[in-house]
């Protein structure tokens, strides 16, 4: 199947009262660039949580934005693409049907899901909204990233095609496993093991995993006391 999509870039602006930010994307038309670092032309300020090869693109769906919308009436005007400052928009793909390691042909490019987003603070900055990141989390409509594993030309006429699935494991039960559920190694074991997770999250969820099977033991440890 295959999924049209509004593509989006942005340069790095200073925001008074907020840090700078590539955030305020705007849309673009015609044949573009895919590097491994993402489109050309766009840009990320913090290159620490932001950009890199794991985390070249960023996809949001767009139905998320009617029911922000209805949800925050007030801010309603707000909430269009690309306010989370994705790169990609479409209707038809959300957290529940997209999967880790989902490869996608777009135009001459091969793209892979790497990781569910991490929303960052400053989309509460930028949304007037001082828990949206948290919310984002909390109602998994975080959206999710890409790698770029074969680079080309795209454009915003040429659809996203599902190419290859290999893994089980959703984009909204990775965000689950890492942020909403009680700790169960059965199931950080299955997220680890996970083809195509980004390098930072299976860094993360490791260390979260010996953490956890420490705590467990010392419970277990104290019980027996």
């Amino acid at each position: 199947m295959e999924y049209p999509v509004t593509v989006f870039i942005g340069k790095v602006r200073e925001y008074e009262g907020s840090r700078p930010s590539a955030i305020g994307k705007v849309q673009v038309e015609g044949e573009l660039s895919l590097t491994d670092r993402g489109l050309v032309g766009d840009q990320q300020a913090e290159k620490k949580i932001h950009g890199g090869p794991d985390r070249a693109l960023c996809h949001y769906p767009r139905e998320h934005y009617e029911q922000w919308a209805r949800e925050f009436p007030e801010q309603a005007a707000w909430f269009v693409a690309p306010a989370f400052g994705e790169n990609l928009s479409t209707v038809g793909l959300t957290e529940e049907h997209v999967f880790i390691g989902d490869i996608f042909q777009w135009g001459d490019a091969l793209i892979q899901v790497t990781q569910p987003r991490s929303p960052c603070f400053k989309v509460n900055f930028h949304s007037g909204i001082g828990d949206l990141s948290g919310l984002m989390q909390e109602k998994t409509r975080c959206g999710w990233l890409y790698r770029v594993i074969a680079e080309g030309k795209v454009a915003a006429d040429a659809p996203l095609a599902l190419v290859s699935r290999v893994s089980g494991v959703s984009v909204k039960e990775a965000a689950a496993i890492a942020w909403h559920t009680p700790f169960d190694d059965e199931q950080y074991h299955r997220l680890l093991s996970t083809a195509g997770l980004s390098a930072s999250w299976a860094k993360t969820m490791q260390k979260r995993r010996l953490s956890g099977k420490i705590e467990s033991f010392s419970r277990r440890l104290w019980g027996r006391g």
